[in-house]
């Protein structure tokens, strides 16, 4: 297995903390470990205990290191859509390449460019996703290194968050011991991974219900555009079945997990089971329906919730219809609920992979395959990023040719967002 093939995602959700080890050969992911653990220090998306979380993240990255024996390092980090804001912005340089030729450095520079931009003091950069470029007066180019020209413009979209979110997300992760990568936006990554070309270019809501909220990403021509945050998810509707079956958080939500139903006429009156009552030795027997009946109320006003969202978000057609994931996706009979209350195509997207075949594993996948595809069109190496064996190799690296230098350089640029993290690294001082 070649190291430099790896990729380790870090998931923070407010219900558990995934981590993912995936090796990328020929555009496949093959997932090779996995580390899951129940999140505690998280509330909607924010950190209210930092010690809390960062035993949360060790104890999951101890799982997927044992797994493969491999240590790791360096993690693709995904921040949540709290406070996000998207801004439309634009870059202009000078081509300096040799014979007006647009090279890698030109593209690096005009992307510096269009981040220059004042932003509000509250707020710190996550990500810049380019929308395209402009070559002198030939516009709507996806890449335009090869091209001969003067001037290159690109028009772009900047993600940034709250300061104090995303200070707190990069202290745990510091204090856990890790390294990171990149940082990109939960739900672009998520939404990249998880629909199809098709519904990225025709307008589609990609909603991720997880546990303690709900979030909205809507991409239309291939683009993310807007999102948002609704703050109900899957722990309300625990606490629903908690409370009207008077048992146990831990056991309402194993009922859930176990015999859970969003649509009640699907759900089967015959599929029975017992609760203990919370501090009595009385069992209680009920069927699937009954509490299909208390999980399909809790999910709609979700639903309507979302639908409020996309209103305020000024969001009035969706041509592709909805993509649902996140745990709670899970739950049979969701889609059935979805398209009754939205009236739109709704599909439910679950991972196909060994040992992630869950819907709460699609950010973690998507950090893996949106990193890959960055790393790709930029042309540098994964290998930074890569799990690293317990033991340290002896061997020396192999040294480069002189025809290699080329190539060397082009990997040895720094992206975007190296340079974001020494800002960020000036937040730790």
């Amino acid at each position: 297995m070649n190291h430099q093939d790896i990729y380790i995602s870090l998931d923070i959700g407010s219900s558990s903390i995934k981590v993912l080890i995936g090796e990328m050969s020929n555009g496949q992911l093959h997932v090779i470990g996995v580390g899951h653990e129940k999140s505690n220090g998280i509330r909607r998306g924010a950190i209210v205990d930092i010690d809390a979380t960062v035993q949360s993240i060790k104890r999951a990255v101890e799982q997927a290191e044992r797994m493969t024996g491999l240590k790791i390092e360096d993690v693709v980090l995904g921040v949540p859509a709290n406070q996000t804001v998207l801004q439309p912005v634009k870059g202009v340089v000078a081509v300096s390449g040799e014979g007006n030729e647009i090279s890698n450095e030109d593209l690096q520079r005009v992307l510096d460019s269009a981040q220059t931009i004042a932003t509000s003091p509250d707020k710190d950069l996550v990500h810049i996703v380019p929308k395209h470029y402009t070559v002198d007066l030939l516009s709507e180019i996806h890449d335009p290194r090869g091209m001969i020209g003067t001037r290159l413009e690109v028009d772009a979209t900047m993600i940034t968050t709250s300061r104090t979110l995303l200070h707190n997300v990069l202290r745990c992760v510091e204090r856990a011991g890790l390294n990171i990568y990149e940082i990109y936006l939960q739900p672009l990554a998520a939404g990249y991974y998880a629909l199809t070309e098709d519904e990225k270019n025709q307008g589609t809501a990609y909603i991720e219900l997880g546990g303690g909220s709900t979030t909205i990403a809507v991409f239309e021509d291939g683009l993310l555009t807007h999102t948002g945050v609704v703050p109900f998810g899957g722990d309300q509707i625990t606490k629903d079945l908690s409370i009207v079956l008077e048992t146990s958080t831990e056991q309402a939500e194993r009922i859930k997990r176990q015999y859970g139903h969003a649509f009640m006429e699907e759900a089967s009156p015959e599929q029975t089971f017992e609760v203990q009552v919370e501090g009595t030795s009385t069992v209680q027997e009920y069927d699937q329906r009954y509490i299909a009946e208390i999980i399909g109320a809790r999910v709609e006003e979700i639903f309507e919730h979302v639908l409020d969202e996309l209103s305020r978000l000024g969001v009035r057609d969706l041509p592709g219809g909805i993509v649902l994931s996140g745990g709670v996706a899970q739950l049979e009979g969701i889609g059935q609920l979805a398209r009754q209350i939205m009236q739109l195509r709704v599909r439910v997207h679950i991972p196909d992979y060994i040992g992630v075949r869950d819907s709460a594993f699609t950010t973690a996948v998507g950090l893996i395959h949106y990193a890959h595809s960055n790393d790709e069109f930029y042309g540098r190496s994964p290998e930074t990023v890569a799990a690293v064996p317990e033991q340290k190799q002896t061997t020396p690296p192999k040294a480069q040719s002189n025809t290699d230098e080329k190539a060397v350089d082009r990997t040895k640029k720094p992206g975007m967002m190296h340079k974001a993290k020494k800002f960020f690294e000036g937040f730790f001082e």
